[in-house]
């Protein structure tokens, strides 16, 4: 897998336009299952056809479990600045139920191993409205979150995916659904909870101390370029074309081997790029830039946004603030919801 993840970033090595990267990002599963010398020999591949910015943020997504000292010792003699921890919750009866490997207390010593390694610039993912939860205990989970001084958090409602065990102990009576009431509880406590501690509520999902805002994904939120290597992985040229790999990783590492690429890509219409362009903007704290929009888009798309808008904005579902639309933070729990009813069908 990592001679033909090597393969493909040779192959690919002339589809981004900018050459020095701002950010690197190893995630999409458990990369952590990788040894720090696996990690940083990857990043050694990227050098030979990249270069870096100076203060470039590296990423790796981690489990707790993974976290142990003798990897994180490894880790931090890598270049790797930044591990997002995919902590869940500090409690283990959401832990059970969400079918973690790592317990409650392993939720928390990973943190403070990091921490005791030098890695300052963490986030941790944190899931709310589950059943086996509630207001007091989704409470306590925050201020544990503060205690520890994390300064990125990605926090999202617990939903229930077809064909999961959650799904099948709902159907069968063993826990009660989640309740989209108690969701959006427990959502604006969070808001309100972490403004009051120093951080910034910059996309729907997504928190920050200053300065530690995620760039890798601030980048996807303002339509960027970017290109993922490895199974699974998307790619976005920036302008009208996406593309992704296959998920297989035997039908992967095949096609590599071949010095082929084993990716698929489409072109995306202007409405395609325009609905993608309302349903990212409007989950962020700078919105969608209005000046753009017009810049880019036909009469007959701009006549249907106006029209659409004229409502919401009358409202204030939707307000119009330095030339980007945006919707305000009271009504970030429905935005999904309100991007789509602009959508161009």
């Amino acid at each position: 897998m990592l001679a033909a993840i090597k393969k493909e970033i040779f192959l690919r090595k002339d589809e981004l336009q900018n050459k020095k990267l701002q950010s690197l990002y190893f995630g999409g599963g458990t990369p952590s299952i990788l040894s720090s010398d696996e990690i940083k020999s990857l990043i050694d591949e990227t050098l030979k056809y990249f270069s870096f910015e100076k203060d470039i943020e590296i990423t790796l997504e981690a489990n707790p479990d993974d976290l142990d000292k003798n990897f994180l010792k490894g880790l931090s003699d890598s270049p790797v600045n930044r591990l997002s921890i995919g902590t869940q919750s500090f409690f283990e009866e959401d832990l059970k139920l969400m079918n973690r490997a790592h317990t409650a207390s392993e939720a928390e010593g990973s943190i403070k191993r990091a921490q005791d390694f030098g890695f300052e610039n963490l986030s941790i993912d944190l899931i709310y409205g589950s059943p086996t939860s509630n207001l007091e205990i989704w409470k306590e989970n925050l201020n544990k979150t503060i205690a520890l001084e994390v300064p990125h958090i990605s926090s999202y409602a617990l939903t229930v995916e077809p064909k999961t065990a959650l799904e099948n102990w709902i159907s069968k009576g063993k826990i009660i659904s989640p309740k989209e009431e108690e969701q959006n509880k427990e959502f604006y406590y969070l808001s309100d909870f972490l403004k009051d501690n120093g951080f910034e509520h910059y996309e729907v999902s997504n928190f920050a101390k200053p300065g530690f805002y995620s760039r890798h994904n601030s980048a996807y939120w303002k339509y960027k370029e970017y290109l993922g290597i490895g199974p699974s992985a998307h790619s976005y040229n920036g302008f009208d074309i996406r593309s992704w790999n296959v998920a297989n990783n035997q039908q992967y590492i095949k096609k590599l081997n071949s010095n082929l690429l084993a990716k698929e890509e489409e072109i995306l219409s202007q409405e395609d790029q325009f609905n993608e362009m309302i349903m990212i903007g409007l989950r962020t704290i700078w919105g969608v830039d209005l000046k753009s929009l017009k810049e880019k888009f036909n009469d007959n798309i701009l006549e249907h946004f106006q029209h659409e808008i004229r409502s919401k904005l009358e409202k204030e579902i939707l307000t119009i603030d330095n030339d980007h639309l945006k919707i305000p933070e009271k009504h970030w729990f429905m935005a999904d919801g309100i991007a789509s009813d602009l959508f161009f069908v």
